[in-house]
């Protein structure tokens, strides 16, 4: 291993993204939390939260400030992240995909595209979609069948993508469809813009989900959709490449957002705990449950070491970004499938009911676990680092 994998690695906050954190805190304790439990009952997306984050330039987290962004880096987008997922993890994917979505753009989009696009993105004009997986394609993304031909100014592309968040409410999608036939197909994929208006595209369902009820997530279909070649993202056939490069840094979000659920949870645990009574006194004082709550908190701060390093590994593009960055999603992940379940046994019944929250954290825990590469992924992406 090399002496940068094994040095240090500093990370902290400025004033001025402490001051960025607070005013996001404030937002979300005093604006969107209170709207968290009527969004994931309704199961549709929350609009007055997506022109709220705008208003506040909070979708401009993720930009350079050339482009209209806040330019504080991805440390800060995580902390974002982070911060709104306590109160709504619905509401925290409206970001975590606003990131995700632009990222092959940002990293490999070329300057006309970036300067075309990026702009209505950081103003929240339009939210993003990251379209990879498909009906037989999810972990396998060399399984793609979604094809683009070469046409007069452009291709055309045909086919459909499976599990899309923000299907129907993003302004534009970054599609990877296979582009020359070669074997394995990951070798032709290439990357593609494709605007939310074009002729023969499509959303043809919404899917009915346990959590993240606030996000919508959906199948697209593409029938003879012309893209023209200025969005086209990188080079043609590189669209494998562009997709694994955007991966290992989007999990960060993700890994964010479970934190954020973990921390919710833990905090709430605790401040019910120290209201019950049971026996004659609050049952924070019962040794079963401070050890409860001292396990969630402790596993919580560690998740947020890791993924606090690995966001700051990807600020200063250091080489093994990959293998952090699938340490933290896997491991915030795993702590917040852990951490809320512990969360319902201390509220007990009332854990189990939608009165209380915690029910509704631990059903978005779940997803934490699967998307943007499943935690088996992730073990496969470590365990590879390590040969």
């Amino acid at each position: 291993m090399s002496a940068l994998a094994d040095g240090p690695v500093r990370y902290g906050l400025t004033q001025e993204q402490r001051d960025l954190r607070d005013m996001v805190r404030e937002l979300a304790v005093g604006r969107i939390a209170p709207r968290a439990a009527a969004i994931d009952a309704a199961g549709e997306f929350p609009q007055d939260v997506r022109q709220l984050l705008a208003e506040h330039d909070v979708l401009a987290l993720p930009f350079a400030e050339a482009y209209g962004g806040t330019g504080t880096g991805t440390l800060m987008t995580v902390v974002a992240i982070e911060e709104i997922a306590k109160a709504c993890a619905s509401s925290a994917l409206i970001l975590a995909v606003h990131d995700l979505g632009t990222l092959p753009i940002r990293i490999d989009g070329s300057d006309e595209l970036k300067a075309r696009v990026l702009p209505k993105y950081a103003a929240g004009e339009w939210l993003a979609a990251f379209a990879l997986s498909e009906p037989d394609a999810g972990s396998d993304a060399g399984a793609l069948r979604t094809n683009a031909v070469a046409v007069d100014g452009g291709w055309r592309l045909n086919g459909a993508k499976n599990w899309i968040t923000n299907a129907g409410v993003a302004g534009a999608y970054v599609v990877f469809a296979v582009t020359d036939g070669a074997a394995p197909p990951s070798r032709g994929m290439t990357a593609f813009l494709v605007e939310a208006d074009a002729p023969g595209f499509a959303v043809a369902k919404l899917e009915h989900k346990m959590g993240m009820r606030g996000s919508p997530t959906g199948q697209l279909t593409f029938d003879d959709v012309f893209v023209p070649d200025g969005n086209v993202i990188g080079s043609v056939g590189d669209g494998f490449k562009v997709a694994m490069r955007t991966l290992d840094r989007s999990r960060l979000g993700i890994a964010a957002q479970a934190l954020g659920i973990a921390q919710g949870a833990t905090d709430y645990a605790a401040a019910y705990a120290r209201e019950r009574t049971a026996f004659g006194k609050p049952i924070n004082q019962l040794q079963a449950i401070q050890f409860k709550l001292a396990d969630m908190e402790t596993r919580t701060a560690a998740a947020r070491e890791l993924l606090y390093r690995a966001a700051a590994k990807a600020d200063h593009d250091e080489p093994d970004l990959g293998k952090y960055s699938a340490m933290a999603k896997l491991f915030c992940s795993d702590t917040a499938m852990d951490v809320t379940v512990e969360a319902v046994q201390v509220l007990g019944g009332y854990g189990y009911v939608t009165e209380y929250p915690v029910e509704r954290m631990m059903r978005d825990a779940k997803l934490t676990q699967i998307y943007e590469g499943t935690n088996e992924i992730q073990r496969v992406v470590v365990g590879r680092s390590l040969r």
